[in-house]
């Protein structure tokens, strides 16, 4: 027998008994873990970080997740989360040859020349090894972990039904913090990174977007070899770019280093809108004289919109424009209910007043983002995920700089790429493109006014057309305002039976009158009535106002 568990997202089918004795099972292990940590006693963060790390992965990809919501948890909540490993005890390496083998449907000898059993690295959701293909080119080879999607469907049926007893018991922070949004959040992305087709196919659009980039490089995937649960890539040697020395000692220049870095993930934000998400050390290395990024598992993607407006919001920061920043933070979140425009603009305007006076030199592109996402979230503004993905990608990219030269400025490198794109530096296709479909949603908004007065109208003739307006002191303002609008509805009348007529007009309806449909006459007729009772209605009220007066 199964049972269908029911999440935002999609249905997993599970069989009634394992899930139930899996259900079972594993809140023991959750309470067993909890008490070991001694809950009760109070919790710090990394307290926290080190009971989801014991957790497992579904735990884990839920706190990475958290940690870019600076809107829900305290600042040092999301910095000690950022942290969390996920690497574990690897795999007996006959267990993945039987994943390799029924993913191949053949054995591995007859892919590979050869593949080393001992693990380049393990993680909880795959296990990376060397090998070497029958053509004797070296890959890497990233196999899933066998059940890890079962398990984590599991785990997530679970975290539902926590979060649906969290709401009957109101414990959902006063109905701000939609839990099941945040595990929607995690599921994608955890499902994104159990597929590798889409990480192959990450790697492809990288490679393209830097192509012209000479000294960046990615890992070529070998499409062949590749399934859902086994990725084959080039293997990509040379140095962590966390190995200061080692770089020192082969003769590189760091801070010659630190600028590419940062132009090219400068690159990937402004130009692109695909950028690595999760750039801390293990994930850059420096081959060959070439900047390579070796893991595209986890990519963030910004919208044409999202970008402009970004370039936008440092414009705006560098001119200290509190008022185009506010705007631009209401038009890249998502709000709800009442928005205290006054607080909002006191917030942005500390923030700005802050880091206004200061050099380039002296500000942190990741400590802002933090800031002004802290400010979104008090005033109950979500900031989409791609933002939330980027303020934590940057912020650990600046510790990347740092270790290699601390003198070294994303801000100023931004500010400097943008300073070029504004002097010309502009894909004139692309901003051509951008005029003309300007242009077309003008006209389109130009071509939708006859539908709107029409509508307008229809209302009107049944009497819902309404004006909100509270006006105390005086009954003579309201009277004005009624007769203001029965003038125009009364004139919207007569335009509507002038224009209507006209069309009648040119048919050859009969009966006919005066060589015209006897219909259109009619309406004619009725129009100028129309028009003559505003005029004399407008100077009548005159009239009568001026004797009022004497």
């Amino acid at each position: 027998m199964t049972m269908t568990v029911t999440s935002s997202l999609e249905t997993v089918k599970v069989d009634k008994r394992t899930e139930k004795s899996y259900r079972r099972r594993r809140l023991r292990e959750i309470m067993g873990i909890l008490h070991r940590y001694e809950i009760a006693k109070g919790v710090t963060p990394v307290k926290i970080r080190h009971i989801i790390e014991d957790l497992g992965p579904t735990f884990v990809k839920l706190g990475q997740v958290l940690s870019m919501r600076q809107d829900i948890l305290p600042p040092e909540y999301c910095h000690e989360l950022a942290k969390l490993q996920t690497n574990v005890a690897p795999l007996p390496f006959s267990t993945i040859k039987t994943v390799m083998e029924s993913e191949y449907g053949r054995k591995i000898k007859d892919v590979f020349k050869s593949i080393d059993e001992k693990p380049l690295g393990s993680a909880s959701i795959a296990q990376v090894h060397q090998g070497i293909l029958l053509d004797g080119t070296e890959v890497v080879v990233k196999v899933q972990r066998p059940g890890i999607y079962e398990t984590m469907s599991m785990d997530i049926a679970l975290l539902y039904r926590a979060t649906d007893l969290l709401k009957l018991a109101g414990a959902t922070a006063g109905g701000t913090i939609d839990f099941r949004m945040i595990l929607d959040e995690m599921w994608v992305t955890a499902k994104q990174e159990m597929d590798f087709l889409i990480e192959a196919k990450n790697a492809d659009t990288f490679a393209a977007n830097n192509k012209d980039v000479i000294y960046v490089e990615c890992p070529v995937i070998y499409h062949h070899y590749t399934t859902p649960k086994v990725l084959v890539m080039s293997y990509i040697p040379g140095v962590d770019i966390n190995e200061v020395e080692v770089l020192e000692d082969l003769g590189y220049d760091l801070r010659d280093i630190a600028a590419k870095l940062c132009e090219n993930y400068i690159k990937q934000i402004v130009d692109d809108g695909f950028f690595q998400a999760d750039p801390h050390p293990g994930n850059i290395r420096i081959d060959g004289g070439k900047i390579a990024w070796i893991d595209l598992g986890m990519m963030g993607t910004l919208s044409h919109r999202e970008m402009k407006l970004y370039r936008e919001a440092i414009s705006a920061l560098a001119s200290k424009n509190v008022e185009q920043l506010k705007a631009i933070i209401l038009a890249i979140g998502v709000h709800h209910g009442h928005i205290n425009h006054a607080r909002l603009y006191a917030d942005i305007d500390d923030m700005v007043t802050e880091y206004g006076d200061l050099d380039l030199g002296n500000i942190n592109l990741g400590t802002i983002m933090e800031e002004t996402l802290q400010i979104a979230g008090y005033h109950h503004i979500a900031m989409p995920k791609g933002m939330t993905m980027l303020a934590r990608g940057v912020m650990t990219f600046e510790g990347v700089i740092g270790q290699l030269d601390p003198d070294t400025n994303i801000i100023q490198i931004l500010a400097a790429h943008l300073e070029n794109e504004s002097l010309g530096h502009i894909d004139v296709r692309k901003k051509t493109l951008e005029l003309l479909h300007n242009a077309y949603s003008a006209q389109s908004n130009i071509l939708d006014i006859p539908r709107y007065t029409v509508d307008a109208l229809k209302m009107a003739l049944r009497g819902q057309a309404k004006v909100n307006l509270e006006i105390t002191g005086s009954e003579e303002p309201l009277n004005r305002i009624e007769q203001m609008i029965n003038r125009i509805v009364t004139a919207l009348i007569a335009a509507a039976l002038l224009i209507g007529s006209s069309f009648i007009s040119t048919t050859a309806m009969t009966p006919r009158l005066l060589g015209i449909p006897a219909l259109g006459a009619l309406g004619y007729f009725v129009a100028v009535i129309l028009g003559l009772y505003l005029v004399f209605d407008i100077y009548h009220t005159k009239w009568k106002n001026h004797r009022r007066r004497r």
